[in-house]
């Protein structure tokens, strides 16, 4: 197994553009992949009703069963996308992506979220998105 990627800030800046394309289909695929999972558990109650006499859901379990694979397939394309930039998706929903880095000699995640101009905001391997603190000046440019 390959050692993970660090990226300085500019090194991760860089990537946004494209970072920032894949992770908008990301939250797209994803919201409607749940919007998906939903229908389909309403459409298998119909179904299941239907086998005990009622009404039936006219294959539309099927089909929404297929589209969901389907989306889901398309989800971990993006993550791999994205793991093959040496990036991390940490949150589908709304687009968190961590860049793993080093700040002032200490493994640090550099940290990105879907409708932010550029990367901002840091924190420590083991405190997530709650623990976000500014990018100091200091530590490299800004776009």
């Amino acid at each position: 197994m390959r050692a993970a990627r660090t990226f300085t800030l500019d090194e991760a800046i860089s990537t946004l553009p494209y970072i920032r394309r894949v992770v908008t289909d990301l939250v797209r695929d994803y919201h409607a992949w749940q919007a998906t999972l939903a229908e389909y558990e309403l459409a298998s109650a119909k179904r299941r009703a239907a086998e005990d006499g009622g009404p039936g859901d006219g294959g539309e379990a099927a089909r929404l069963e297929k589209k969901a694979a389907a989306l889901a397939k398309a989800i971990e394309s993006y993550v791999t996308e994205i793991t093959a930039v040496g990036a991390e998706a940490k949150g589908f929903a709304e687009g968190l992506i961590d860049f793993p880095g080093e700040m002032d000699g200490k493994r640090i995640q550099w940290c990105w979220m879907l409708g932010e101009a550029t990367i901002d905001h840091w924190h420590e391997l083991d405190a997530g998105f709650a623990g976000r603190q500014p990018v100091p000046v200091a530590a490299g440019a800004r776009e």
